[in-house]
């Protein structure tokens, strides 16, 4: 028998629950270094992806060569990152 669009919209809420309970736990065992890597990496993500943006939509010529620079700094301290 089929089932309806309720039951299959509360099994993918429950997966989705579980799913987020299990990222908790990884949180509470990971070591504070790894969790304050994870954070400025996703951080330094969060500033890319606003300067990439900020890129697409500049005008003056001065402002988007600061927005350049702004990148280039941003893809380094990346790349150290990863590299630790």
């Amino acid at each position: 028998m089929a089932r309806g669009w309720e039951s299959k919209s509360v099994e993918s809420q429950t997966e989705a629950a579980e799913a987020g309970r299990a990222a908790v736990r990884v949180r509470k065992t990971a070591p504070a270094e790894a969790l304050e890597l994870i954070r400025k990496r996703e951080s330094l993500l969060l500033s890319r992806t606003r300067v990439t943006r900020e890129m697409e939509a500049a005008q003056n010529p001065r402002y988007r060569t600061l927005l350049e620079k702004s990148l280039r700094d941003l893809n380094a301290q990346l790349a150290a990152l990863g590299g630790q």
